[in-house]
This record gives structure tokens, C-alpha cells and sequence, in this order.
């Protein structure tokens, strides 16, 4: 029997399986995640003829696949951010991108001389790739989409009424803006470590191009097209206004527009898409098509995260940890329960919230499809000699993530939540 229709049916019954297990995982420390990658495992473990894609042999593919999704959940987590842009209403988020996210690529960079002995360039390219959290799998920590359960919130944070279980807290907030933010600013040092292996004299033209000019013009191009899209979408009394027809792929449209325009400007594309949605969100913050633009962008995004992850166990079993070594496996575990909670709690020293507040935000720094596409982008320029290896060790830490983060997400968050709800009770 031809491999395609065996495929296609894998799919459609995951699919019809992740529309149910959301419900049934609620309550136990089980992600789906963990569940999807572990049927990809199964499936192509089978004597039925499927190949799952080999990320070091079809990067090209990989990269695309991954973009894609990671556009869309880009919108999905800009619009799901009621609260107003601030220096002091998003501080937890300039601390992570500011002190966590550099903490981070240094780290790992240093691990990966010391350890596994990678070239400087391939160290560089591994702490790129491992330094971004994920606002794909990262769906369990975030927040709920737009919708009657938001509190509203100003930007004086002693106003900020952030106390619903499922929409308001630090945690999620801090989470779902970080992991919008910090997927377009992993790009200037994935290129960093483009320019150091291909050689020449990299420093000016990186800093001028690659910092400089791109991050420039992925900001202005998200707030200029934002602002835009927003005013077409709620224009008042206007037959013509996208709200007015009642599709949410609209939001589908506003992704692919935006992110297509700043590429083409020379820009950082996901970093506009980010920026743009929640500039859309913000002009006009309480419509109730943003739901339906949110739930769209959501859906797209879960169904597409759901072939990635079955192709991911897959590529499992089919050799995508034939490079990994035991040093390979301690430098993924390091990564993911000691880099990432250290420099996430170096970050939050002397923040407003509580000790566990702080533990949580910085704990959870999921991993995931921001790092396949970074590492796919990066290999394809061929300067990376060690490439194999360097795949092996992401693939894992990955598989690390989904797992500790898979099976603490529900518990930790639930603790935290009846928490606020008691402080919230003996105010009242």
C-alpha cells in the first residue's frame, strides 16, 4: 500500500484526537504535545512504509513548514494581549528579552565549547537556536484568547484589575509577550553566527544590517501595518470594514500580508507580525471580532503544530538523534531545568511579584518549532560542518521541553491560580 493515504489518515485521526484531548488533559500533568509526538513515534515506528522528513537532510522543508506556523501563532499570541505597551506594564517582559534571552545565548554558547566542543560559530548558532521560548507549544502557560472573561487593565499597574484564572496572571502574560517578542529577536544572532562561519569581515555589516536596519524596519512595518489593518477592520459605520463580514481569516490575511511586506523591505518578518497584532488588538480592544480572529488564527495554528509534531516523532525514530551524544543529552537537560530558570530568575531580581510568581516565569521556557526553523534557516547556508550533531542536541532539548514543561505546566499554574483566588477571596 502507497505510504500517502496511510498518512493522511495518521493525520486526521491525531487531528480528531487533539480536538478532544484538551478537555480530557485538563486536570492531569499530560500535554498534547507530549501526546502528538509520542503517536508520530508510534506511527512511523510501524512496518507500513512511512518516512518521517530527516530535519539535517530536508532543512529547505523544515524551515518553511515551521515558518508558517510560527507566523500564525505569532498573531494568535499578539492578539490574545489586552493590556496596554509599556515600560512599566510589560517590565517582566523587557526583563526576559533584556537580561534573559542574552543571558541565555551566552550560556549555552559557552556549554557548547566546553562540552561538546563546538566551533565558536556553531556554539553561537546553537545558543541562537535554544534561546527563543515558543509560542506554540507553549499554548498551555499562555493566555486565553479575547473574550468576556478579561478583566480590564490600564496602564497604571496599581489599576491593572489581573485576577481571572484563566486570562489574567503575571505568569501568563509574562509567557505568551516573551515568546511573541523574543522569536523575532533570535534573528540578528542566528546571523551572527552565519556571518562569524562564513568569515570576511562580518562585524559592521551584521550590526548595520542585521541589528540596525531589520529590527528598524520589522518594528515600523508592524506598527504602520497594524495600525492600518486595524483601522480596516473597525472602521465605524463602514460596510466596508473587514469586522463587518464576520470572518476570522482575516487574521490569516493580516499574517501573510504582513510578514510577506517586511520581508520584502528588508525587515524582520516575525517581529512585524507580533507587533502588528497587537497593535490590531489595541485599536480597538473589546470587539468581539477579535475573538473570532484570534480563535481562527488559533485553530489554523493548532492544526498545522499538529503535522509538525507528528512529523517530529517521527523524525525520532527515523535517525534525527543519530548525532546524539551522552554529553549531547546533559547539555539538553542543563539547558532546559539550570540555563534557562537561572537567567529567567536573574532577570526577575527585585520584580514586584512574588517568589513564585518569579519561579514559574522563569521555569517555563518552553522550546520548540522557533527553534526548528532558526536551526533549518541557518544550515541551509552549508557553513555549519557540525550540523548533524547540532541538530541532535535541539531535537532533544525540544523533547526535554515538551516533557518537564508538559508535566509541570498544569499543576504549577493550577497551585498559582487557586492561590490568587484565595488572596482574592479574603479581600473580599
Amino acid at each position: 500500500m502507497e505510504p500517502y493515504p496511510i498518512l493522511l489518515a495518521v493525520l486526521g485521526l491525531t487531528v480528531l484526537v487533539a480536538a478532544v484531548l484538551p478537555n480530557l488533559l485538563e486536570r492531569l500533568p499530560v500535554s498534547l504535545p507530549m501526546v502528538v509526538v509520542a503517536i508520530g513515534m508510534v506511527v512511523f515506528a510501524l512496518p507500513v512504509g512511512l518516512e518521517a522528513p530527516r530535519p539535517g537532510l530536508e532543512a529547505r522543508s523544515a524551515e518553511r513548514l515551521t515558518e508558517f506556523v510560527v507566523i500564525v501563532s505569532l498573531m494568535g499570541a499578539g492578539l490574545k494581549l489586552r493590556r496596554p505597551v509599556g515600560w512599566r506594564s510589560w517590565n517582566t517582559t523587557w526583563r526576559l528579552l533584556g537580561i534573559t534571552m542574552p543571558l541565555t545565548v551566552v550560556a549555552v554558547t559557552v556549554l557548547g565549547q566546553a562540552a561538546l566542543g563546538l566551533p565558536l560559530a556553531t556554539a553561537i548558532l546553537l545558543g541562537a537556536v535554544l534561546a527563543p521560548t515558543d509560542p506554540v507549544l507553549a499554548s498551555d502557560v499562555q493566555l486565553a484568547g479575547p473574550g468576556p472573561h478579561e478583566h480590564r487593565e490600564t496602564d497604571d499597574l496599581d489599576a491593572v484589575e489581573d485576577i481571572d484564572e484563566h486570562a489574567g496572571d503575571e505568569v501568563r502574560f509574562a509567557l505568551t509577550s516573551e515568546a511573541g517578542l523574543n522569536d523575532g529577536l533570535a534573528f540578528p544572532v542566528t546571523n551572527l553566527a552565519i556571518a562569524i562561519a562564513a568569515g570576511g569581515s562580518w562585524f559592521v555589516p551584521w550590526l548595520l544590517d542585521d541589528v540596525l536596519l531589520k529590527l528598524s524596519v520589522g518594528v515600523v512595518v508592524g506598527l504602520v501595518l497594524g495600525r492600518l489593518i486595524g483601522a480596516a477592520a473597525f472602521a465605524p459605520r463602514s460596510r466596508f470594514a473587514l469586522a463587518s463580514t464576520g470572518h476570522g481569516f482575516v487574521a490569516l490575511g493580516a499574517t501573510l500580508a504582513v510578514y510577506g511586506i517586511t520581508e520584502m523591505v528588508h525587515g524582520y518578518g516575525f517581529l512585524a507580525v507580533f507587533i502588528a497584532a497587537v497593535v490590531i488588538r489595541r485599536s480597538e480592544v473589546d470587539h468581539e471580532y477579535q475573538t473570532l480572529m484570534h480563535d481562527f488564527a488559533e485553530t489554523l495554528e493548532r492544526l498545522a503544530s499538529v503535522l509538525f509534531l507528528l512529523l517530529l516523532g517521527g523524525a525520532v525514530v527515523d535517525g534525527a538523534l543519530r548525532g546524539l551524544t551522552t554529553v549531547g543529552v546533559v547539555v539538553a537537560i542543563v539547558i532546559v531545568v539550570l540555563i534557562r530558570p537561572l537567567t529567567g530568575w536573574v532577570a526577575l531580581l527585585g520584580d514586584r511579584h512574588d517568589h513564585s510568581t518569579r519561579a514559574a516565569i522563569a521555569f517555563f521556557g518552553i522550546r520548540g518549532m522557533g527553534t526548528i526553523y532558526y536551526l533549518a534557516h541557518a544550515v541551509t547556508e552549508d557553513y555549519f560542518p557540525r550540523a548533524t550533531e547540532v541538530w541532535a542536541v535541539a531535537v532533544f532539548t525540544i523533547l526535554v521541553s515538551v516533557v518537564v514543561h508538559g508535566i509541570t505546566a498544569t499543576p504549577v499554574l493550577a497551585r498559582l491560580d487557586s492561590r490568587r483566588r484565595e488572596r482574592v477571596e479574603s479581600v473580599v
